[in-house]
């Protein structure tokens, strides 16, 4: 026979959530009666109770047959902790009754008023205690099982979600770093090593503002309350010294360690070389355009003046003046300095998504709209069809046109622009209208260097001069109260050779 201990209940794992339980019992049997004894305990609700029920009836009989002085009432304490452990209090109050009933009646003891009525009370609360201790302690153990699983869960979660932030972390693109409130680099991914040409020993450990000072004005000490979330542009230096523009986005947050500095990093240079090399070709288009509009101009000049010199030389008045024959030969040479032709650059044109250019343009100009108060319609056809352009040049003739329409429709009331996109004609027509009064002499609107212009008077005539390098163009045509421009595009299939 050996003492076994029998351990009900667990400890959770969040002080004050449950209450902590834990009971012994002690029971002189051997490892079979230990076995029989925890497989009453075992089941489904229903053969829980059919074991308790037969065990009453046993106890019972067994009290019945059994003459003498030995009250075997006690016996009726296991199967009460037996249905404690599926019973609610009201049916364990129940059963305990029928116990006390069944213990009175087959006991030997004669039942006096006094003594009989004590000794029935004492054996329902024992027998109710042993069921609500059993219960309770089920209870808890179940609750405490439903908590740990939740845990488990929760954990299992938090595992997964610190796996998916490590995975992305390291494989993200772009270079992220953890700093402490002095800067120190706590953690780095990969990119941030390559961005910095810094092996991992060199940087963790080491300050982050020898790569990114601009941050040195981030780090606060540990009792401040401010924090930061914002983006910047900065210059930084790599390990080998070389400079790079850096797009940074930061944050400070605080943890149980103290506070921390969160750092995304975006290698800009070769966005800024792209941009740099793009408005340089830009720049030289636009001058090449330019020149040959300006050209154009010059020709027609000097076609009127050499054409009156030919016909004052026809007429022999002026012959053999030699300031009538300098006049002819600087018309001539102003003719072969304005060769320069108003060529296409279709090497600059390529296939172009109105859709998509129309959306940024949007983009672009909302802000501006929104700044004066001035209301947008926008009808935009669904499926418009690739067209033959070049992609800047034409952003630079829709912006030039709108804000022309905002220049005029600023501090007015119930200012509104207009734009409309559609295909008719086998051509992507773009109309940009408003109700700013329309344009006073729309004869001389596309001519150089208007007195009326506000800058230099040449936005109209080299936003012509674009759309034509492509074949495309522009024209003016009034409306009720304000003025409309309708830009015409080949579609890319349809484009001028």
């Amino acid at each position: 026979m050996a003492k076994t201990p029998l351990w009900i209940g667990a400890d959770t794992l969040r002080a004050g959530r449950f209450p902590t339980i834990k009971a012994e019992i002690s029971l002189e049997v051997g490892p079979y009666e230990t076995a029989m004894y925890a497989a009453f305990f075992r089941g489904s609700k229903r053969a829980i109770l059919l074991r308790a029920a037969l065990l009453v009836a046993a106890i019972a009989v067994l009290d019945w047959r059994i003459v003498g002085e030995i009250p075997l009432g006690f016996l009726y304490l296991l199967p009460m902790a037996i249905v404690g452990s599926v019973l609610e209090t009201w049916q364990i109050a129940l059963v305990a009754a029928v116990c006390t009933v069944l213990a009175e009646l087959f006991d030997d003891l004669a039942w006096i008023q006094p003594a009989g009525l004590s000794r029935d009370v004492l054996y329902f609360a024992a027998f109710f205690g042993a069921g609500i201790f059993v219960h309770e302690v089920t209870r808890n153990r179940h609750v405490v099982e439903q908590h740990l699983e939740e845990i488990q869960r929760q954990s299992e979660a938090r595992r997964e979600a610190e796996e998916q932030l490590r995975v992305l972390v390291e494989s993200s693109p772009a270079a992220i770093m953890i700093a402490d409130a002095q800067g120190c680099v706590l953690m780095a991914n990969e990119a941030a090593y390559r961005m910095l040409v810094a092996t991992p020993d060199v940087v963790l450990g080491k300050s982050i503002h020898s790569w990114l000072p601009s941050l040195r004005n981030i780090s606060v000490p540990e009792v401040s309350r401010q924090f930061f979330r914002t983006v910047m542009q900065a210059h930084g230096r790599r390990e080998n010294g070389e400079t790079f523009l850096a797009d940074i986005c930061f944050s400070t947050y605080r943890t149980g360690a103290g506070l921390r500095l969160a750092v995304l990093v975006l290698d800009a240079s070769e966005e800024l070389r792209s941009q740099e090399v793009s408005g340089l070709h830009q720049l030289l288009a636009a001058s090449r355009i330019a020149i040959g509009a300006v050209s154009h101009e010059i020709r027609n000049i000097c076609s009127a003046v050499g054409a009156v010199h030919l016909n004052l030389s026809r007429e022999g008045a002026l012959a053999g003046n030699r300031d009538f024959e300098a006049l002819g030969n600087l018309v001539a040479a102003m003719e072969r300095i304005a060769t320069t032709n108003l060529r296409q650059t279709s090497s600059e044109a390529t296939d172009t998504d109105p859709e998509a250019l129309l959306d940024e343009l949007r983009i672009v100009i909302s802000p501006m709209l929104e700044d004066e108060g001035i209301a947008l319609d926008w009808q935009v056809e669904s499926g418009l069809p690739l067209i033959w352009a070049d992609r800047p040049s034409l952003m630079q003739v829709f912006l030039n046109v709108v804000t022309n329409s905002i220049r005029v429709l600023s501090h007015r009331e119930h200012a509104f622009i207009s734009i409309k996109a559609r295909l008719q004609y086998g051509q992507v027509f773009v109309e940009f209208g408003d109700n700013g009064g329309g344009v006073a002499d729309p004869g001389r609107l596309f001519q150089p260097f208007q007195n009326g212009g506000k800058s230099s008077g040449l936005g109209l005539y080299l936003s012509r001069a674009f759309l034509r390098s492509f074949g495309g163009e522009i024209r003016y045509q009034p409306l009720n109260g304000g003025a409309c421009f309708i830009v015409s595009l080949n579609v890319a299939a349809k484009r001028v050779p």
